[in-house]
């Protein structure tokens, strides 16, 4: 199956090069508490029981949620295992990703959050 390289996909795999990517529920939502994360990207198949749960902290806490991909190509993009949340780190990386998601017809904003 050839398809064209995904930008969001391919920044998302730099952030981890990085170092400027976690994943992980506990982890990430941590970093939601604390306002290190800047982006959080859920899976598309993540259960409701995920998806209703990261949507109210990230709403919570002002931090820009959104729908993309599935775990499988989330955690391809990072070079691990199926991931159903990462969050990005760096501010700059963040709004890299978010434009490119912005561009990509596959994705669905879940909610529209003012940073900082």
């Amino acid at each position: 199956m050839t398809r064209k390289p995904d930008k969001a996909l391919s920044a998302l795999g730099m952030a981890m090069r990085a170092g400027k990517l976690i994943t992980g529920d506990e982890i990430v939502l941590k970093a939601v508490r604390s306002g290190k994360a800047c982006l959080v990207i859920l899976a598309g198949d993540a259960s409701p029981n995920t998806k209703k749960k990261f949507k109210d902290k990230c709403g919570t806490y002002g931090i820009q949620l959104a729908e993309a991909y599935d775990r499988e190509q989330l955690g391809m993009a990072i070079g691990k295992a199926e991931r159903v949340v990462l969050a990005v780190t760096d501010v700059n990386f963040g709004k890299m990703i978010e434009n490119h998601l912005s561009q990509n017809t596959e994705v669905d904003p879940i909610e529209q959050q003012t940073g900082q």
